[in-house]
């Protein structure tokens, strides 16, 4: 799936860079356009990708100290200054813009949502927000921004693909290394998924949805994922998360088939980007690896374990060729807003609230009404 990126704040900056930089490593081209937006100077200066400062006039390049709300009225007033710096990237080859920030910090937490605003306004493609969960121990503030900027995305974007910074960090990692790990891990894995939506010349035919059959054990033959099928799983909006797994492959694909029902699981119970997460309203399947070294057989009954594991009926699947010795699962779960891990996290948001100073009504963190930091 063809998109532009457009990083806002400290770690949109980064996360927007390290998506860049590995799709053009791997080749994909599935990037046609980066920027990185904020409003403080220093953030900026170490990114390769292109990048506009905002709000000169009101911090003097120096950020919004955290204040989610100043960063939304930062960026309402220079929305404009950032559409005309992605003028000739957001082209008709572009399916998608990605908002990518996260959101505990002030300018990302604020200005992102405001940003999808103003592009929905203006294009018809979908815009989507690639959303970073700040972690445990970041501290109230960035608690209290992220449950306000997640309730505010969900309702502004067309679905949120949310990244829990606890689900990918080591455990003896420094703070660095973990933003590391984590950077790493969302380019992998977003970066897959974008490329996957590409089209494979040469490869295959559009993907199956739940209501199609694959059998046999021999070499599957090519159901190669399009950009359709991305968008489609995203449609139900809310909240998304995405998980990956990987595993040597054999050469025979009939002693594949474990191998992929395997990894698939993994995928799903271990390493999504929103722990938990399993309860979906869609859901998108896609194994990547040699076609001649993957299973009908095993896509097939891949596929049929997800919808089972996640109680959905659309549930799409299909192959991402690539040239490797492993056979990988990347598994996208569409409207699971309803975990326990996002119960979790705004009730922490609401107490972080609470501490701050700031409202204490409930029906703030339990409604999409956040008018107020727009």
């Amino acid at each position: 799936m063809k998109v532009v990126l457009i990083g806002v704040g400290q770690a949109g900056g980064k996360v927007t860079q390290a998506l860049a930089e590995f799709d053009y490593d791997m080749g994909f081209n599935a990037v046609r356009g980066a920027l990185a937006v904020n409003s403080a100077e220093a953030d900026l200066q170490n990114l390769d990708v292109d990048t506009t400062l905002i709000g000169q006039d009101r911090v003097k390049g120096h950020g919004v100290g955290g204040d989610n709300e100043l960063g939304a009225q930062i960026m309402q007033e220079n929305a404009t200054e950032v559409l005309d710096d992605m003028d000739g990237r957001i082209t008709t080859e572009a399916e998608a813009v990605v908002v990518v920030a996260g959101l505990g910090g002030g300018t990302g937490s604020g200005g992102a949502p405001m940003l999808v605003r103003e592009l929905k306004r203006i294009y018809e493609m979908p815009v989507y927000t690639l959303g970073i969960l700040p972690g445990d121990d970041e501290g109230g503030l960035y608690q209290a921004n992220a449950g306000r900027s997640l309730k505010t995305a969900i309702r502004e974007s067309d679905s949120v693909l949310l990244v829990d910074n606890d689900a990918w960090r080591g455990s003896g990692d420094s703070v660095a290394e973990g933003y590391e790990r984590i950077n790493d891990a969302i380019a992998q894995r977003i970066g897959l998924l974008l490329a996957s939506g590409e089209a494979v010349e040469g490869v295959g035919e559009s993907s199956v949805t739940s209501s199609t059959s694959r059998t046999g054990g021999g070499p599957a033959a090519a159901s190669v994922v399009d950009s359709s099928e991305i968008i489609n799983t995203l449609r139900s909006g809310g909240i998304s998360a995405i998980g990956y797994a990987s595993a040597e492959a054999s050469e025979d694909p009939g002693e594949n088939v474990n191998t992929i029902t395997s990894v698939t699981r993994n995928a799903l119970l271990t390493s999504m980007s929103l722990p938990d997460a399993t309860d979906a309203e869609s859901a998108l399947l896609v194994i990547a690896g040699d076609p001649e070294r993957l299973s009908r057989k095993g896509v097939e009954r891949a596929r049929r374990w997800v919808e089972d594991e996640t109680g959905s009926m659309e549930v799409r699947g299909g192959d991402f060729p690539l040239g490797s010795d492993k056979i990988a699962a990347l598994v996208v779960l569409s409207g699971v807003e309803r975990s326990d891990r996002v119960d979790q996290f705004m009730q922490k948001a609401k107490q972080a609230a609470r501490s701050q100073g700031g409202r204490t009504d409930p029906e703030e963190y339990s409604n999409d009404d956040l008018d107020s930091l727009m």
